[in-house]
């Protein structure tokens, strides 16, 4: 007797780590994976093989999805600091309400959720959860996923992500992501622009390092804190000067945290650790005239 197939939701399936998360799942053939995605960020040209695809806002997804998952990747969310001050409404609807129809939905339908939550939070000193509309959304969420699993027994795990890039990164526009908003402008021979002061501190995390740490905390992790990142830490303006075009200094910002820090115990006790580094991928771009790889 053929075993049954586990059905696995992933909603922001059709986005930047959504759709690599989508391509890895469907890889193994005892998954049936789906997407629920509002293609507010997300894309048709990132579909993949094997997934299908339903089009809504997560908000309503009672009437959405017809089935019952066994495990939900919920990384539908919106995802932008600077820009939610100006999204506000967006970033409550898409994050707020959104988030608590999902928990409604696993709720009812007893399914495990993996949550991406967002490292924000932990920024200057565990300041950072005020810092944006964004930030506020994220931690309150995580404390919504938090006490769904204390109030109504709902399996979950959390995890908080350190500046993805790579592949199917947004290059232009509003939503563009730093590192491939700067090969954009190395291609196109224009200045890199870095907010004020420019020593901001992040840890860039490669999609791949990504995937392996979702996959590994979706089906053995439990609880909070898994967190997935490099250890390894640059400044905004140290990452310009890796690309080696023009630098432009623009004004400082809201919202634009200065530092925080990384954890990754409980992800890597489960066997994960980061192994790809951005100074290999920027050279890696570089040799290629700036093509992503």
């Amino acid at each position: 007797m053929a075993n049954k197939k586990k059905k696995i939701l992933v909603t922001g399936g059709a986005g930047f780590v959504g759709s690599h998360l989508c391509e890895h799942l469907a890889l193994d053939n005892n998954n049936e994976v789906y997407s629920l995605d509002n293609y507010f960020t997300g894309s048709e040209s990132n579909h993949v093989n094997n997934v299908v695809y339903i089009k809504g806002n997560t908000v309503d997804i009672a009437d959405l999805v017809h089935f019952t998952p066994d495990m939900v990747y919920h990384l539908g969310e919106y995802s932008r600091v600077e820009q939610s001050f100006d999204d506000i409404e967006t970033v409550l609807h898409y994050n707020t309400y959104g988030t608590f129809a999902v928990m409604e939905f696993v709720r009812k339908a007893g399914s495990k959720i993996l949550y991406a939550g967002s490292s924000t939070k932990f920024g200057d000193g565990n300041l950072g959860r005020t810092a944006s509309p964004y930030a506020w959304t994220k931690a309150t969420n995580t404390e919504l996923v938090v006490n769904y699993g204390n109030w109504f027994n709902v399996p979950y795990a959390i995890t908080y992500f350190y500046n993805v890039y790579g592949n199917r990164e947004i290059n232009t526009g509003k939503y563009a992501t730093l590192i491939a908003s700067f090969i954009e402008k190395m291609k196109t021979v224009k200045p890199l622009t870095v907010v004020s002061p420019g020593k901001q501190m992040r840890n860039f995390t490669h999609i791949d390092d990504i995937i392996e740490g979702l996959l590994i905390v979706g089906k053995y992790g439990y609880g909070d804190e898994f967190g997935i990142g490099s250890d390894e830490s640059f400044s905004i303006l140290e990452i310009a000067k890796l690309f080696g075009g023009e630098i432009e200094m623009l004004p400082e910002r809201k919202g634009n945290r200065m530092s925080a820090g990384v954890f990754t115990d409980k992800t890597e006790a489960l066997g994960w650790a980061p192994k790809r580094r951005l100074e290999d991928y920027i050279l890696a771009q570089k040799a290629n005239n700036w093509n992503e790889v």
